[in-house]
Parts: C-alpha cells; structure tokens; sequence
C-alpha cells in the first residue's frame, strides 16, 4: 500500500436484518472511502448503524446489497473462509472489553496470535516483546490482565492488533470503559500507528475524541450524514499516557 491509498471502498452497501416476518433496516446505501495515512472516527447516536457499518468494512458481516472492497479484494460474495483469510492478512481488531485471555500474561496474549498463524513460538515471542515496548508496556511483559489497569490492558489489546502487521486497524468503542485521560492517550496511541501503508477506523460517541482524527464520518439512522476532514490540534500529537 502506498499514501493515501484506498484500504476500504464501499458502493451502496445497504443491510436489512429479519426476524421472521419483519425487517429492521440497519444501513441504506453507504458509499464510502477510508484511505492509508488517516485515522478515521465513525460517529453517531446508539442504534445509528456505527457497528454494523463497521463489521461490514471490516468483512465480519455480509450486506444485504451492494459491494465492499478490503484492501484491494472485493469480498461481498467471497466464501467465507476466503474472506476470513482476507481479514486474517489484513486486518486488525480493538474491542472495548479487550478480550484478553486472562490466564495468560500480556507476552502470551500477543504472541499466541501469531503462534497460531504459524509464525515459530521464538519469533512469535521475540516480536511480541517488540510491540509490546513501542507500546509502553515493555515492563509490563510478564503481567496477566487482572494485574493491568485499563489502560494497560487496551494497550495490550492493540498490540495484539497489531501484531499481524495489518494494513487497517479498527476498534469499536476502544475507549468506552476507559476514563477520560487514559482514553486520549489510547487514540493518540492509535493515531501514532497511522503510517504511509496503514489507516485507522474507530467507532465512538465520543465527540472528545475528535481532536485525535484525520477525518470524521458520521452516521445517523442508516445513512451518512457526514465525511469531512478535521485540523490537527497540539494535543493530538501530545501528552500523558495511560
């Protein structure tokens, strides 16, 4: 991937979800672009489509109609298992609960995911201390989660995000269990893994987060509303962290 190449390319993506007899429409006709080099927030109100916007682009979901493209592959009517590989190479998870495994400490949590894409238990090891550290827990290495604060454990969760190398990174509602400063200092942390070959696409509410993006889209009942870009603050670029 090159600057400001498209990583993500929706065309009318639409979603309509049954239960029996009646349909509930979750999106209708959303074409969007997220580009290498950005750092993107997906805003809107509960029950606004943020999530499911989010799972499609990110090939955890299906749309109803129209086409996704990840990082070069449309995978609106991939088998499965094709576009489980699509996302394995490309992509990156956050959740806001982290999904950590509890018994094992935050080398291992990182480390396993790469153990189990068949990188050698040595390397594996090797380059999860090395995230890890760019991620300021490289003192951190032999703590399971219970011993973290939130901050510390979101931190790992990006690490591990980060581990296979992806081109897009997404979280959906990263910060939402994290107080205000530790929440800053996660995006700001995310903002610093926005490179020439790889963006950034987070889900949020939270309107303080906007100083940290590249641009914002905004999403209300199904439908965007909104995609512009957003000026650079100072503390985008600085402060504390968590």
């Amino acid at each position: 991937m090159t600057a400001g190449a498209v990583l993500v390319r929706t065309r009318n993506v639409s979603k309509t979800f049954r239960t029996g007899t009646i349909a509930a429409e979750a999106l209708y006709e959303v074409s969007i672009e997220l580009r290498a080099g950005e750092l993107v927030l997906l805003m809107g109100p509960s029950g606004s489509g943020k999530t499911t916007l989010l799972y499609i682009l990110s090939g955890l979901l299906r749309p109803t109609s129209g086409e996704v493209e990840l990082c070069g592959v449309s995978i609106t009517r991939l088998p499965e298992e094709n576009s489980a590989e699509v996302r394995r190479r490309h992509v990156g998870f956050i959740f806001q609960t982290y999904n950590l495994f509890p018994a094992l400490t935050a080398l291992d949590n990182v480390g396993e995911v790469l153990v189990m894409k068949g990188t050698p238990r040595a390397q594996a090891r090797a380059r999860a201390a090395d995230i890890l550290a760019r991620v300021g827990l490289g003192d951190r290495l032999h703590y399971r989660p219970g011993e973290l604060s939130g901050g510390q454990r979101q931190r790992v969760a990006i690490a591990r995000s980060l581990a296979g190398d992806p081109t897009l990174v997404v979280g959906d509602e990263p910060t939402g269990a994290l107080d205000r400063n530790t929440g800053h200092a996660i995006v700001r942390l995310l903002r610093e893994q926005v490179s020439e070959r790889r963006g950034v696409l987070l889900v949020t509410h939270d309107l303080r987060l906007r100083q940290f993006a590249h641009r914002i889209i905004e999403i209300d009942d199904g439908r965007i509303v909104a995609d512009y870009p957003v000026e650079e603050t100072a503390e985008a670029s600085g402060g504390d962290h968590a």
